[in-house]
């Protein structure tokens, strides 16, 4: 018996619009279904995880899930949920984008699957790039009437002034060039349904609108959407003050990651472990009960930190990042200190006061380096033998043992930088130029 894939959306809170026949189809045979991404940027976001996790759950329940990269469509933009055209891209940039995201959609996917529900990746451009505009207005545009394109929400939106620039054909002959994707994909990879967010609901019935018109009103084509994901307090999911959290390590560290999962709030956390983990039900029920006995403790956020981690990065780059939050908030040794790259080094200590050491400065007594006007760790020599007499001061995580010992090359971290600790929670990061 194939697990209920769209009961599983259901009790995930990921089910928002779901078109009339689709969950009968899903329980009747195996389905091939896909979900279109855009490559305009070399990695993914967070707030493209929702989409990514219905594909992983569709295929753990039996369905064969393809994710199709627009290189084509990337090069135009969608006007769905947008207030401004996007820039379009060259064709070089969309190849190595594509790429950077078959990596990253490869650790939630099976794409060497054993039998017919093997993962897929397929690129629009492929299919449109000898498509001429004649062709495609005697083939296409023939099917979808003006009327049913201006009826969209997305399109009456830019259309009424909620938008600076109006909408451009390009944009609006966007769901056209969606549709189509449909079409070919329900044609040559005899794909059933597409799933999507929910802003894309307009894109997505025309596509299914496209196949009966073409093929006939016999047709088995669906549409399934997930809900745009909101934080409680209805701000946008995934963004931060310093912007998108993405998956490439090298954009967002996988310290950064982990630290934005593991503060989430107590609401928050029992939505997401729903939807961005793959636990089962039974599982995240005990997870929650045991939250509510107890919230201090942060249960739900830990282990929802904990799962995306891993499965986004490693076990190795999770251990890292737990490690490296023992460096602020707790005990921690200058090993570990040193154990550390540097983007995450910074990362850890991003909001604490820095400062910058000339290198000819090094040899001389730590109680001289850290008063002076440009390192003022301490406001004066006084204070600071004072603090480290009463055991107060650490360098590097090591207690600072005479406030006269030089200070060499040697205590620099990663070659350039030295940690100053004064009492429990005040960091001084140093780097030594």
């Amino acid at each position: 018996m194939r697990k209920n894939f769209v009961e599983e959306l259901k009790w995930r809170g990921m089910l928002a619009q779901i078109m009339p026949g689709t969950e009968e189809l899903l329980q009747r045979e195996m389905v091939t279904a896909y979900l279109g991404t855009d490559p305009t940027a070399d990695s993914l976001h967070i707030g493209h995880l929702c989409g990514i996790m219905m594909l992983r759950h569709l295929q753990r329940c039996g369905h064969k899930p393809i994710i199709l990269v627009g290189g084509a469509t990337g090069m135009i933009g969608d006007p769905s949920g947008k207030s401004q055209e996007r820039n379009l891209l060259d064709s070089n940039t969309l190849y190595h984008n594509q790429e950077c995201i078959k990596r990253q959609v490869a650790k939630f996917l099976d794409f060497e699957a054993q039998g017919e529900n093997a993962a897929e990746m397929v690129n629009n451009y492929d299919w449109m790039k000898d498509f001429t505009f004649l062709d495609f207005a005697r083939e296409v545009g023939k099917h979808i009437t003006v009327n049913y394109m201006m009826a969209k929400e997305s399109v009456q939106q830019r259309l009424n002034g909620t938008a600076r620039d109006g909408l451009s054909f390009t944009e609006f002959t966007y769901q056209l060039l969606q549709g189509y994707d449909f079409l070919y994909l329900y044609q040559n990879k005899h794909c059933k349904l597409q799933l999507g967010g929910n802003d894309q609901w307009g894109n997505m019935t025309t596509g299914t609108e496209l196949i009966r018109r073409t093929l006939g009103n016999d047709q088995e084509a669906f549409a399934l959407t997930c809900p745009l994901i909101t934080k409680s307090d209805g701000k946008k999911f995934g963004k931060t003050e310093t912007g998108n959290i993405w998956l490439d390590p090298k954009r967002t560290s996988p310290y950064k990651f982990y630290q934005f999962w593991l503060n989430v709030s107590d609401d928050d956390a029992e939505r997401y472990i729903k939807i961005f983990t793959s636990l089962e039900k039974e599982v995240i029920d005990a997870l929650v009960e045991e939250h509510r006995q107890d919230p201090g403790r942060r249960v739900l956020q830990k282990r929802l930190a904990e799962e995306v981690t891993t499965m986004v990065h490693s076990k190795e780059d999770l251990e890292m990042a737990i490690e490296a939050s023992g460096i602020l908030f707790g005990k921690s040794t200058k090993e570990a200190l040193e154990r550390l790259d540097e983007q995450t080094l910074l990362d850890i200590f991003e909001g604490v006061p820095h400062f910058e050491l000339p290198k000819e400065a090094l040899g001389a007594p730590a109680v001289e380096l850290f008063t002076r006007e440009d390192v003022a760790v301490f406001p004066s020599r006084g204070e600071m033998r004072k603090m480290v007499q009463g055991g107060g001061v650490s360098l590097n995580k090591e207690k600072l043992s005479a406030f006269d010992r030089p200070v060499t090359a040697e205590d620099l971290i990663d070659g350039k930088y030295l940690l100053v600790q004064r009492g429990k929670k005040n960091y001084y990061l140093v780097t030594v130029k």
